[in-house]
């Protein structure tokens, strides 16, 4: 025990030292630390040494304090000893709680990520001997868990609701710092966030077979203070990772399928983030070791945005998330349309020629080539193209790349859950049928068989009237799920139509009365004018539109050309392509101010593929509605031209009754 008299010096016969100055003051105190008391340096013992044979034990030195407290009250018949001892145990018995309760969460998070950590990850720093990752080792904590009735100083102390109640905080501290630690760095951390929260949840499931721990949806809609707010912590930070970084700043590429920043030139400023917060190792995976394997894994992930990240998204997100993300992204593309890009387009129409012809063939590609240059040198030398301008149209790309590949990620989510849902519903596959046997009998047989699967019979059997509706709108919303065929991408391609609206995007109506040949007073005509100007070699030292921009530039000319209906004259009257056409019939490489031929010619066919794909996903949306029952093919008829010398009566006018 701690307890003793007060003493003024040392009575032990040796040469005093400062040791005995520190005993003597401590001495002098009506309480000792609690280091020197025996009960708790036994039980701190085996909570250090967390020796799995004495963990079970680990009460039985607290007992002690029970001998002293009837001591002290029977045998020396003193108050004041009493209340030595009850402070004693008060204050030990918080730090043996405390203790243990963060050593149970230690080892239950460290169980949780040793069981979700890569089979074969572990198999392979086993065999490159870098480090070993083991199991943790089996402790008997499920004893005193199951503790109720702990006698202590005449009361029953309740250790498994002390535990729960530290746990649970820990819990909650746990979800919150991973949260805070999203915050802190881009939008490729959303992968390990998914991860850490997985490790979370197994964590809550092993502790709460032991512990009545609050639910773990309502902790983490507490972290991510989503509780009552229709957006909770990770919506904004994803949202705000768009608009800051990954639009600006992040090229797509569609031979990976991936988003990579771009390293050589920033067009913002660079994003100022939060710290991440610093935390112990069992509130993120554990131990130093799984902190070290996990974090060696999931930084496979950072560098770059691809379909891992948008699968992720869809699943932290969830449809409330994804309709604020996207509806908010509208908000800042119908600026960008209505504003920045409106005012570059107003300002490169002055620029771009009256009219500008297809040449000759007989002029060949290297006369070709000069002649558009010739007619378009103000939109080459236009200093502001390749900049601003390819800039704001690489937003716009990226905006409609990003709605495109979640609704990508988030058709693979639903069709998962619908066939993980699929035999609850009395959905089986068609059964395979040898010669003779008849396919109707074996799918009753199947029927018959998961018929105890089937949820809503057995609750209309079972449950009560409240849970029957509530399992027949489940089911009903899962199989509209199935029949509906919504399409997110779509709505957002009908929303952008209804963003170019401004005259200048079509220009005023051919005089021909059919449609504009040579006139440049279209939007297809300016971008084939941008189109000229980025396919133009650049030096070996220059950086390529591609990498400065991805393909992000190109989806979002070419989804404003097909939602403004100019898709077939783009292709038809396009000066590089006009170019690429003449240079395969003559085949020439020649060199035009400054601009080799040969290499033109190969990016132009580049990008036309590029274009040619993007036409192709972009009509497969617009027209997912369409059949062809429905689809009404509107033919207008027009005049043959007449040529003035000749009269008009010599053709037939459809417009007029009767015949000549």
């Amino acid at each position: 025990m701690t307890m003793a008299r007060r003493i003024q010096k040392c009575t032990v016969k040796h040469q005093h030292n400062e040791e005995c100055s520190d005993l003597i003051t401590m001495e002098k105190r009506i309480q000792f630390p609690i280091e020197m008391s025996m009960p708790w340096i036994l039980t701190d013992h085996i909570l250090k040494t967390k020796e799995p044979s004495m963990m079970e034990y680990v009460l039985y030195p607290l007992d002690l304090y029970n001998d002293s407290a009837h001591y002290a009250l029977t045998v020396f018949r003193k108050q004041f000893l009493y209340d030595e001892v009850e402070a004693e145990v008060n204050l030990c018995f918080d730090q043996f709680v405390y203790k243990l309760s963060e050593q149970i969460f230690a080892h239950y998070k460290q169980l949780a990520s040793s069981i979700l950590l890569d089979k074969r990850f572990r198999v392979e720093c086993v065999a490159m001997g870098t480090y070993l990752i083991l199991y943790p080792r089996a402790n008997r904590y499920e004893t005193l868990l199951k503790q109720r009735h702990v006698q202590l100083l005449g009361r029953s102390v309740d250790l498994n609701k002390l535990i729960t109640q530290r746990v649970n905080a820990d819990m909650l501290k746990s979800l919150e710092l991973a949260i805070a630690k999203f915050e802190g760095g881009d939008i490729t951390g959303i992968v390990e966030l998914e991860g850490i929260m997985q490790v979370n949840r197994l964590c809550h499931k092993l502790l709460n077979k032991l512990l009545a721990l609050d639910e773990f949806d309502a902790m983490f809609r507490e972290a991510n203070h989503n509780v009552l707010a229709p957006y909770g912590r990770i919506t904004l930070h994803v949202f705000w990772e768009l608009n800051y970084d990954f639009l600006p700043n992040y090229c797509y590429n569609a031979a990976t399928n991936r988003f990579v920043k771009c390293r050589g030139i920033s067009f913002t400023q660079p994003v100022q983030r939060d710290k991440p917060p610093q935390m112990g190792h069992q509130y993120l995976w554990g131990s130093k070791q799984l902190n070290l394997a996990y974090t060696t894994i999931y930084g496979q992930y950072t560098g770059f945005v691809g379909a891992p990240h948008f699968r992720t998204m869809c699943k932290m997100l969830g449809y409330q998330g994804i309709a604020v993300v996207m509806e908010e992204l509208l908000k800042i593309v119908k600026s960008l349309i209505q504003g920045n890009l409106l005012q570059f387009a107003k300002t490169l129409m002055e620029a771009m020629p009256r009219q500008c012809k297809l040449p000759r063939y007989d002029y060949g590609s290297p006369g070709v080539l000069g002649y558009y240059h010739a007619q378009l040198n103000d939109i080459v030398q236009y200093p502001d193209a390749k900049t601003e301008l390819f800039h704001n149209f690489r937003e716009l790309g990226n905006t409609i790349l990003f709605c495109l590949l979640m609704e990508q990620a988030l058709s693979q989510e639903e069709v998962c859950d619908l066939l993980h849902a699929a035999p609850f519903q009395n959905i089986l596959p068609r059964p395979f049928t040898k010669e003779g046997e008849k396919t109707e009998s074996k799918q009753k047989r199947l029927e018959a068989k998961y018929a105890a699967l089937q949820i809503v019979p057995n609750i209309e059997r079972f449950g009560t009237a409240k849970q029957v509706a509530i399992a027949r709108d489940g089911d009903l919303l899962t199989r509209e799920r199935l029949c509906c065929g919504l399409s997110i991408f779509e709505v957002v391609l009908s929303r952008l139509r209804g963003m170019l609206d401004d005259p200048v995007w079509v220009g005023p109506p051919p005089q021909n009365g059919v449609m504009n040949i040579d006139e440049c007073t279209e939007f297809h005509r300016l971008w084939s004018a941008l189109q000229f100007v980025y396919c133009i070699p650049v030096g070996d030292t220059e950086f390529t539109v591609e990498e400065l921009f991805g393909e992000g530039l190109h989806w979002a000319g070419c989804t404003m050309i097909v939602l403004l209906g100019q898709q077939r004259r783009f292709e038809a009257l396009d000066f590089c392509y006009h170019i690429l056409r003449v240079q395969r019939v003559d085949s020439k490489d020649d060199n035009v101010k400054g601009i080799h031929l040969k290499r033109m010619v190969d990016r132009i066919r580049r990008f036309q593929v590029l274009n040619s794909q993007i036409f192709a996903t972009l009509n497969k949306y617009l027209k997912a509605n369409d059949t062809d029952a429905s689809a009404v093919e509107h033919v207008r008829c027009f005049p043959p031209p007449v040529h003035p010398s000749h009269p008009s009566s010599h053709y037939y006018r459809p417009d007029q009754t009767g015949s000549r």
